[in-house]
């Protein structure tokens, strides 16, 4: 296989390109570079290897290696770590919302530094900052103690130097170097990048590096080397992919079973792991939860920037006091800006984490939270996910591809009785008879002689002796049942076995049983064929050589079977409006057969190859329309995630291997689980305890929810701003005195704020969850300015009123003007959170939770009793009188009314409300 032409980080990021286009090409740029070098080491000789290693089949001598050691450095790898908590801290404050609040604090200091104001602004700014600190300290600390340290030593050769023999001791495995010796057996991590020197029945499971669900087998020569033969290790020349390289093994993958010696070419950054990493370290790219914010933020920031100077104007003309004007200028200031925003959200997505956590979800990165119920794309992998992680024995056939109960008996033998380290299909096979069914086996049948599977002849036979209880008494006959390779073992076979006959294998009958052998295959089911040969001098010992003259009895196939409820926890995030696409880096075969069997249409499979020819726009075409991706390295998984954000999507990407970290860190959110390797865990921003997708939907509805409470503060508190301000524009044109004292409006908005503290814990309605939801800050723009007059309307009304029917239309009454607009506006304000928190009739079709209820009566009635208070005096009030009340209940009604017809008109005219 030849690797296409290579992908040059001037090619992949040119000039003007992003932060993290240019990580990409790094990334591959680098990546190749290591491929490349390994895949040499794979081409050549294991005695060429050593040599140009200054090493030994010994190994080395301690103070070989110490040397080495310092010249290479530890053998680890570049990973994330934790920020220092008084930097976590700084960044919990870093948002443009709250530098707004930070400068209106410093005027309203300068001015006065006995402002309440400024105290309050500073408790907003801080319980806001404090509050996602604490939160995310938490999920960190909690993200930490999933990690699992599996293994810290390996087997390594030492020599004591002075011509003494070799000795296999434990070193740690950041203390492997170059050249050193390993020796491998089952369980073992490979702790750095190897060159096999031998190998016996070694089975690695690669599944973290390349996504295969099965173990792969390695060997130290392969059976057919450039000019070599089976046995004689001359190097390999099939492939420039490491991970495919029969004779290397990686850092990150492990032995499943057999053993081998290996020594090592690179350690550290070196390695082929160690080059993936290197890329995942440092500020992370903007997410569509940071861009969103972002944008919400400048948008209320320009609305103020163009209200303040006008309304400042204004009373300095009309009133000719130009420092009250500035007072009352900062106090709209206040008034206009959504001053619990940051507390809000970060209180939303606490919130959020913590019902979360409930869930079997942890949640490392609050932003995440959001970004996961807007996710409207899931790039999955299929192993664990869509299906159950283990390999079962899923049927056995005869020659005509008919199940037939003789084909698991004569496997179920050779797997039983073989005496070796089992692999997974063995186990399969053994799994799948019950123990009754054991016991009688054992007492039919007694082992002979076996011949081990090797790499060269992909097979293994063992030679069972079932004279004792089928023979005849005195005349041992020993079978011998073999099990492999379909290729391999199918070139032994001279007849088959026909509906309990043994015929004759014709080239006719031959093609007809690869063909049923093939069509498994392409149906996603590794298959592995079964011979017998019954022998006619048995003996004690037999050898490959007896290996021949085969009766062919079938096949057996097996898979990864899909997770019983995976169909319909696919369905689920479909009817939640979330596309999956599966991005695995095995086979396009097992792919679209999983795939197809839990209810994805499956269409054209892409392969990684075809990916690396296309262009950025022609990759966001292809992934926009391609729902399963197969045999894709990690770079290629990070360029499928670009090109679906490129898209307009909010991508989420589900991965739990070493290959899946710069698609995870790229992704909007990077979903892990708690079994992931420890550089998916870091790069992923939630972290589920259990991989299931049954778990994910959960975590986006409430990711919904916290967006749906986020996104409903923010529409009520800045339409209402935005009314009462234009509100207070209007009365400054036209009233010989302020509408409102500065101290009042600062009250009106901390009562209000303080009763939307209830508003992460409300509900949302059945049908806005349904959807991804997204910020949309022209939206709420529009929403503002359509709906924020509503409430100018009524408070012209009350102005009205309050001029004519109470008198208030001088100076010296204006107390009584300030204190009835102050009890209309703060009701009115309050009140309409039921109007806007449902697009249905509230209170009949939709009711908040009670935390909001009992909130907006305790803002209503402090409203109607701060007039009355002993308090009144000092912030400006005057008691008003008893008629005030019937007008008071007349307008709030009429405001309800006309808000639901506008609402209704609204969704109308734009089809969504929140």
């Amino acid at each position: 296989m030849t690797m296409l032409t290579p992908r040059t980080p001037a090619r992949l990021a040119p000039p003007g390109r992003g932060r993290r286009e240019r990580k990409a090409a790094e990334l591959e740029s680098r990546t190749r570079r290591v491929g490349e070098q390994l895949a040499g080491f794979s081409a050549r000789p294991g005695a060429q290897v050593l040599q140009d290693l200054s090493a030994t089949p010994g190994g080395l001598t301690h103070a070989e290696a110490a040397l080495r050691l310092e010249r290479h450095g530890a053998n680890v790898v570049a990973h994330e770590r934790a920020p220092r908590w008084w930097v976590r801290l700084a960044k919990a404050f870093r948002n443009p919302f709250i530098g707004v609040l930070v400068f209106l604090a410093a005027v309203m200091w300068w001015q006065d530094p006995a402002d309440p104001g400024v105290v309050i602004l500073s408790v907003m700014v801080g319980v806001s900052g404090l509050l996602r600190f604490w939160q995310e300290f938490r999920s960190g600390r909690a993200a930490d103690a999933l990690k699992e340290l599996v293994t810290t030593t390996c087997a390594v050769q030492r020599r004591a130097g002075g011509g003494a023999g070799a000795a296999t001791v434990e070193v740690p495995m950041d203390q492997v170097v170059p050249g050193d010796v390993v020796k491998l057996a089952a369980g073992d991590l490979i702790p750095a990048d190897l060159r096999l020197i031998t190998a016996k029945d070694l089975m690695v499971g690669q599944a973290a590096l390349s996504g295969e669900s099965l173990p792969v087998a390695k060997a130290d020569a392969p059976p057919r080397s450039a000019g070599g033969t089976p046995t004689e290790d001359l190097g390999q020349f099939e492939t420039t992919d490491p991970v495919e390289a029969d004779n290397l093994v990686l850092m990150g993958t492990s032995v499943t079973s057999g053993t081998a010696t290996g020594v090592v070419v690179a350690t550290g950054a070196d390695t082929y792991f160690g080059s993936m990493a290197g890329s995942l370290v440092g500020e992370r790219p903007q997410t569509n939860f940071d861009n969103g914010v972002r944008k919400v933020s400048f948008l209320l920031i320009r609305f103020m920037l163009v209200m303040v100077p006008v309304v400042f104007a204004i009373n300095g003309l009309t009133k000719g006091d130009w420092d009250e004007a500035f007072l009352f200028g900062i106090a709209v200031a206040v008034g206009l800006t959504p001053e619990m925003l940051p507390m809000v959200v970060s209180a939303n997505l606490a919130r959020g984490a913590v019902a979360m956590s409930q869930r079997k979800v942890v949640v490392k990165r609050l932003n995440a939270i959001q970004n996961l119920g807007a996710m409207d794309v899931l790039c999955t992998d299929k192993t664990g996910t869509l299906t159950e992680d283990r390999i079962v024995l899923d049927r056995y056939l005869d020659v005509h591809g008919n199940e037939d109960d003789e084909v698991l008996e004569y496997g179920y033998l050779n797997s039983h009785f073989q005496t070796g380290l089992r692999n997974l299909m063995d186990q399969a096979v053994i799994n799948r008879v019950d123990e009754a069914e054991e016991v009688v086996v054992d007492a039919r049948f007694s082992m002979v002689d076996e011949i081990p599977f090797d790499f060269a002849r992909r097979r293994m036979s063992v030679v069972l002796d079932r004279n004792s209880i089928v023979g005849a008494p005195g005349r041992p006959e020993h079978v011998m049942i073999t099990k492999g390779a379909v290729e391999e073992v199918l070139d032994l076979c001279t007849h088959v076995r026909d509906r309990g006959r043994r015929v004759e294998l014709t080239g006719q009958l031959r093609s007809h049983v690869t063909r049923i052998a093939e069509d498994h295959n392409r149906r996603g089911l590794r298959v592995l064929a079964v011979a017998t040969r019954t022998m006619s001098s048995p003996r004690d010992t037999y050898s490959v050589a007896d290996e021949e003259q085969l009766t062919l009895v079938g096949f057996l196939a097996f898979l990864d079977p899909p997770k019983a409820d995976a169909a319909r926890a696919l369905q689920g995030l479909a009817d939640k409006g979330i596309a999956v696409k599966v991005v695995t880096g095995d086979n396009d075969l097992v792919a679209a057969r999983v795939c197809a069997d839990v209810g994805i249409d499956v269409g054209h499979v892409v392969l990684g190859a075809e990916i690396d020819a296309l262009d950025d726009a022609a990759l966001r075409a292809l992934a926009a329309r391609t729902t399963v991706f197969a045999k894709v390295n990690p770079v290629q998984k990070a360029r499928i995630v670009r090109a679906l954000q490129a898209g307009g999507h909010t991508v989420g990407f589900l991965g739990d291997g070493i290959n899946d970290a710069a698609a995870l860190r790229d992704a909007d959110v990077g979903i892990s689980v708690d079994t992931a390797v420890d550089i998916a865990k870091e790069s992923a921003d939630i972290i589920l305890l259990e991989k299931d997708l049954t778990v994910l939907e959960r975590g986006v509805i409430q990711g919904r929810t916290t967006f749906g409470n986020t996104i409903k503060y923010i529409k009520m508190t800045a339409s209402s701003n935005f009314g009462n301000v234009f509100s207070v524009l209007v009365a400054s044109a036209f009233i010989p005195f302020q509408p409102m004292l500065a101290i009042m409006l600062l009250v009106q908005n901390l009562v209000y704020d303080i009763a939307q503290l209830a508003t992460p814990w409300d509900r949302m309605d059945e049908e806005y969850l349904r959807k991804p939801r997204n910020w949309d800050a022209k939206g709420i723009g529009r929403f503002m300015v359509c709906i924020g007059p509503i409430s100018s309307v009524f408070d012209i009304a009350m102005f009205v009123i309050m001029w004519n029917v109470f008198g208030a239309d001088s100076e010296a009454d204006q107390a009584l003007f300030q204190s009835g607009w102050f009890i209309e506006g703060l009701l009115s304000q309050t009140l309409i959170v039921h109007m806007i928190r449902t697009r249905k009739i509230p209170f009949i079709q939709s009711r908040a939770s009670w935390p909001v209820m009992v909130m907006t009566v305790l803002a209503v009635l402090t409203g109607l009793y701060l007039p009355f208070s002993p308090l009144a005096a000092s912030l400006g009030f005057v008691p008003l009188p008893a008629g005030y009340f019937p007008w008071l209940i007349g307008v709030l009604l009429a405001y309800c009314a006309l808000t639901q017809l506008l609402k209704t008109l609204y969704i109308r005219r734009f089809g969504t409300w929140l």
